[in-house]
């Protein structure tokens, strides 16, 4: 079996693309350890943004997020408490807190597996980019943190920058990602059948559907169950599945010729 260290170009083994191949990756449990929402809930309460109170519900979520994962009553209730707390708050302070909140702890809960596989689409000319239900300000920090191409995330409605409290459409989950990542590939002019994503949970089955290449990544059990009905790949962060999943990325992942990058 080839080395896992070998160079990107010797495991090639399909023609190049003249058009932009996109990588989608859920954040949460898939890219970071828990939820993104509860690191930087714990932040705002350090800088007493918040009461006691609001991190307790953070907390309880986060608990709930790794031992079940998502559930929807959960994610709605987080959801509408965080609205609450950040309306009213400029803009700039946020972009502020979460690059200080990625150093401190967010960096320290990123699943270094992932991440590499990030950076094996990025070595093959794909663009990266994060797709989740956390804020857009929240997702496109932890994005341009770690050099991806960018982030697709919930947004919230900002006037005079000051955030409102109200969402902008909805919260990015379930089939609003789908829709999402096709509106994002059909911008970029990009063959949904070329790229690939990755995700955790049931909720991202229509995400993973779209693409033409889908890896499960550290699945609930129902997505477990869907992965293996279906034959997609599944990886687990153990050595020989964490090998398996960027030698696939070698293998089969189309490069994107030069030319068709953006500047």
């Amino acid at each position: 079996m080839p080395d896992d260290d070998a160079p990107t170009g010797a495991l090639d083994a399909v023609p190049p693309s003249d058009r932009p191949i996109i990588a989608f990756f859920d954040v949460d449990n898939t890219l970071l350890r828990g939820a993104s929402i509860f690191h930087i809930g714990a932040g705002a309460f350090r800088k007493r943004l918040i009461r006691l109170r609001d991190i307790a519900l953070f907390g309880w979520h986060q608990l709930s997020f790794l031992r079940v994962g998502e559930n929807a009553e959960h994610l709605a209730v987080a959801r509408d408490r965080a609205l609450e707390l950040v309306g009213g708050h400029p803009v700039a302070d946020l972009v502020a807190l979460t690059d200080e909140i990625f150093d401190r702890t967010i960096s320290r809960k990123l699943w270094p597996e992932s991440v590499e596989l990030a950076r094996e689409h990025l070595a093959k000319g794909h663009e990266v980019w994060l797709v989740t239900a956390t804020p857009q300000i929240v997702a496109q920090v932890i994005a341009d943190r770690l050099g991806l191409t960018g982030a697709l995330g919930t947004l919230v409605e900002e006037v005079d920058g000051l955030f409102t409290g109200r969402l902008v459409g909805t919260v990015m989950h379930g089939a609003a990602k789908a829709d999402a990542a096709r509106a994002l590939a059909l911008s970029r002019d990009a063959a949904l059948e070329d790229c690939w994503a990755y995700s955790d949970s049931k909720h991202d089955i229509p995400l993973l559907t779209l693409t033409g290449h889908r890896v499960v990544v550290n699945p609930d059990a129902a997505l477990a169950a869907h992965a293996s009905e279906h034959g997609w790949p599944i990886m687990r962060l153990k050595l020989a599945s964490i090998r398996e999943a960027r030698r696939r990325v070698r293998r089969e992942a189309r490069a994107v010729r030069r030319s068709a990058r953006n500047p």
